[in-house]
């Protein structure tokens, strides 16, 4: 499960550092892409990658399409190098606004990828999450 957050920076040649820990989860290839709601990166195992694609083979191939487009064409399978960097693309490092400092926070199956200051400004709406655990039972 990934979890906790590290704060990490983008190098001059895109490169960024993931933690060991994630490494571990994520396994030797991941795939990182857009997300589709905020302004973030999100990184899935090869397997988690493909359980959340799978449901698109149901889908009218017209929207398969367009969802398909957005969620790989500049997403990009990574590879850690010897010192636990991945390169990042131009337009992750351009939809997420990473210039400098990165944080990459885990949430369970995933981890995100957020620009540090974006991430710093996010406030968590904790009535919002009280009132959804309760709906839940949780």
């Amino acid at each position: 499960m990934l979890a906790s957050v590290y704060r990490h920076s983008v190098d001059a040649k895109k490169r960024l550092f993931i933690p060991a820990k994630y490494r571990e989860e994520l396994g030797e290839k991941f795939f990182i892409t857009r997300s589709l709601r905020d302004k973030c990166l999100i990184v899935y195992s090869e397997e988690e990658w493909n359980k959340y694609v799978a449901p698109l083979e149901a889908m009218p191939r017209k929207e398969q399409e367009k969802i398909v487009r957005y969620l790989y064409q500049t997403g990009t399978w990574a590879e850690p190098d010897s010192q636990g960097r991945v390169l990042l693309n131009d337009d992750l490092i351009r939809h997420a606004g990473l210039t400098k400092g990165a944080v990459i926070s885990g949430c369970g199956k995933y981890a995100e990828i957020w620009a540090e200051e974006v991430y710093d400004a996010l406030e968590e709406d904790v009535d919002s999450i009280l009132e959804a655990l309760d709906k839940y039972g949780l």
